[in-house]
């Protein structure tokens, strides 16, 4: 099989094939074995830079990737739009361009704008990864989402895996949801109506509006959180209340017991405890949360080496 991927951007699930996917974890099993070492940090990306620019708040993904090229050895430049040029006006090309001029091979992106990923790759000299785009797409969390069920349950193929909460609003949904389907994996959205998108039947996943009822059917559990920030006003633009929701689609101790069987729970994170999860179960032993947080690293390793091969090392923009 071929050791490259089929594409030189990662900017979603959809530029990716199956076997692009087994690749990319192929390739993570072996850095999970690196991670697992005293020295965790290996020459692959040495005399490669990558330049972080993240024009949303973020904690989780932007360590994680900082994280990842480290180990790496790659030379890292960490941009943050709140105290750049861009709150004078800069456009974003010209932010890159500055950035590129300085001889940087790979761009990794988070903007508020979905589709800002695949504008830049039309613009910029270099490769780009889309560290998640608006409400789009975020393809490394949905490839460590899918790494982490498969290695709990030894396959992706075939499990049940029932997404919970604010669809909508979430990039994470949608790349799960291809991600998963592209490896054999049945998907059923469960949310309120009014946190659903619009073209939700069109892309091939059950749907309720009944917890329960997914909670029984599925083998995983992915509950997210409630994008309250993109929801305008006070953040309940969308259902009544926080404590509504938690009723009815909050998973707490009780109501994972009542489901009779043994449950996989994620989250991609920050979690709401307390929302759509409660510290019982998020904290409890079949919640594989922080095996996300850990794979998340082995994952964006992966991609990033995986993306630089056949790269000239440190000419990318010359």
């Amino acid at each position: 099989m071929s050791d490259v991927l089929g594409t030189t951007h990662l900017l979603g699930i959809d530029a990716l094939g199956t076997a692009d996917i087994e690749l990319i974890f192929r390739t993570a099993d072996g850095f999970k074995e690196v991670l697992s070492r005293p020295i965790k940090k290996v020459p692959s990306l040495r005399d490669v830079t990558i330049a972080n620019l993240f024009f949303e708040n973020s904690t989780r993904t932007r360590v994680s990737f900082e994280l990842a090229e480290k180990r790496l050895s790659a030379d890292v430049v960490n941009f943050s739009s709140s105290s750049s040029s861009t709150k004078k006006g800069e456009t974003l090309v010209d932010t890159v361009n500055n950035i590129l001029a300085m001889k940087v091979d790979m761009v990794v992106m988070r903007h508020p704008d979905p589709g800002a990923a695949v504008f830049l790759s039309r613009h910029a000299n270099a490769r780009i990864i889309n560290a998640g785009d608006g409400t789009h797409a975020h393809p490394t969390q949905a490839l460590l989402d899918a790494y982490s069920i498969r290695e709990k349950l030894g396959k992706v193929n075939g499990v049940k895996v029932a997404i919970v909460g604010d669809i909508l609003h979430s990039r994470v949904a949608l790349s799960n949801i291809q991600c998963l389907q592209k490896l054999g994996a049945e998907v059923m959205l469960c949310g309120p109506s009014t946190l659903m998108p619009k073209y939700v039947e069109h892309l091939g996943v059950r749907v309720t509006n009944n917890l329960d009822e997914a909670l029984k059917w599925c083998d995983v559990a992915n509950m997210l959180r409630i994008q309250l920030e993109r929801q305008g006003g006070d953040g309940i633009a969308n259902f009544p209340s926080l404590r509504e929701y938690a009723m009815l689609y909050g998973l707490d101790g009780n109501r994972y017991r009542q489901i009779g069987k043994e449950v996989v729970i994620m989250h991609p994170g920050p979690i709401n405890r307390g929302v759509e999860i409660t510290s019982e179960v998020a904290d409890g032993a079949n919640s594989i949360i922080l095996d996300q947080v850990e794979n998340g690293v082995a994952i964006r390793m992966a991609v990033l080496f995986l993306l630089a091969s056949g790269l000239e090392r440190g000419s990318a923009n010359k």
